[in-house]
């Protein structure tokens, strides 16, 4: 791994405290998203004291090398890496870890894919979009940011994305699920997935971010939350199958979809079983794609998956597809791999060929987001010299 480009896929920043009680439109600053110390934690809260989460599972860095025992939702905005909210700092992180590249998504934002205002959300969206081309500007060969989206309003969606691309955003999330009653097959989103195409903007499923249900506050943990992490693919799957079937990326080839921080084994399952039903189930899978194509094959020409440590998926890949495959640290968040990225990747691929491997660290994520390799290579090397 000496002198592999590694790039990840998934990683984070985690916004100011005050950027939305700052920053939003006037209209919406007193129910902006903020920051309040509980007890001996701080939480994020939004309008009418509704509480969404601790922040604890995205600030902790390294605490599970250090003493996983710790992790929980209860942190204070004081243990959070500075370079979560600081680019200068989150370059001199990045190096630490022998990362020449990052692509970033928010930490709190990932709970606003809840709130349930339509025009609160956008404003908060665009509230977190300006400020991550900020963060990302001051340097941006080596980090690349992803734009929140709302697609309540799908015009409006198309517009925000259109000036995160003028702002230098690299692609866009959209919740991992929408509602029940517009998944992702519905024909409203047509004019959304083709300018998508249009701005070459990939679009990226990231946890935690489903659009519906009760926010993931502090409340008494029971069974049913460690059942839902442990089936959580069940939501992107659905999403990427009702687009595969609904013949989205046969009508929008060029079309990119990443699905992030779930891993890798589940793929093998869905892929076969994507396959069976539009083969012997015709009344289910009506669509039906020209040039004798089968919805795995749109899979592997549309689709990326970003992962951190899945050693069943790394050998499984053959089946996954190694050109579909994009590791990432997730930092700073209390499981990522930061600050032993580069030994967790030894340890995991071990026995893979070096031309697998370096798709996975890093080539596969610079080809969908557009990294420049000479620029991002000449860190692997000034890292090579300081340590020889």
């Amino acid at each position: 791994m000496a002198n592999a480009i590694v790039i990840s896929s998934d990683s984070h920043v985690f916004e100011p405290p005050d950027l939305w009680t700052t920053r939003i439109d006037k209209a919406f600053r007193d129910r902006a998203p903020r920051m309040e110390r509980v007890g001996e934690a701080d939480h994020i809260v939004i309008e009418d004291g509704q509480t969404l989460a601790g922040i604890g599972l995205i600030s902790n860095a390294g605490a599970r090398f250090e003493a996983p025992e710790t992790i929980s939702d209860h942190a204070k905005f004081e243990d959070v890496h500075t370079g979560g909210y600081d680019p200068d700092q989150h370059i001199v992180d990045m190096k630490i870890d022998g990362v020449s590249g990052e692509v970033l998504y928010p930490s709190q934002g990932l709970f606003y894919f809840k709130v349930q205002d339509t025009k609160l959300q956008e404003a908060i969206f665009r509230t977190y979009n300006d400020w991550l081309a900020e963060f990302c500007n001051s340097n941006p060969q080596r980090l690349k940011g992803l734009a929140m989206i709302s697609l309540d309003d799908v015009q409006s969606g198309i517009r925000e994305m259109e000036r995160a691309a003028k702002m230098g955003l690299c692609g866009a999330m959209i919740a991992e699920y929408p509602t029940e009653a517009r998944r992702y097959l519905e024909s409203e989103y047509e004019p959304f997935w083709a300018a998508a195409q249009d701005l070459n903007m990939p679009l990226s499923l990231h946890t935690a971010t489903k659009r519906e249900g009760k926010p993931t506050g502090s409340y008494q943990r029971t069974l049913h939350d460690a059942s839902r992490r442990a089936t959580k693919a069940f939501l992107p799957a659905t999403s990427m199958c009702d687009m595969i079937f609904a013949g989205v990326f046969e009508r929008y080839p060029k079309l990119k979809l990443a699905i992030v921080e779930f891993e890798l084994s589940w793929v093998p399952y869905v892929l076969t079983n994507m396959d069976y039903c539009y083969r012997e189930r015709h009344e289910e899978a009506f669509y039906r794609f020209k040039n004798r194509m089968k919805p795995s094959d749109f899979y592997y020409q549309n689709v990326s998956l970003s992962f951190q440590e899945d050693d069943i998926g790394v050998r499984l890949r053959d089946v996954i597809g190694v050109d579909n495959m994009m590791w990432g640290s997730d930092y700073p968040h209390s499981e990522s791999t930061f600050p032993r990225s580069r030994e967790v990747l030894d340890e995991i691929l071990q026995g893979v060929p070096d031309d697998e491997r370096a798709k996975v660290v890093g080539l596969n994520t610079a080809k969908l987001y557009d990294f420049d390799l000479d620029v991002v290579s000449q860190e692997v090397v000034a890292s090579a010299a300081e340590t020889a």
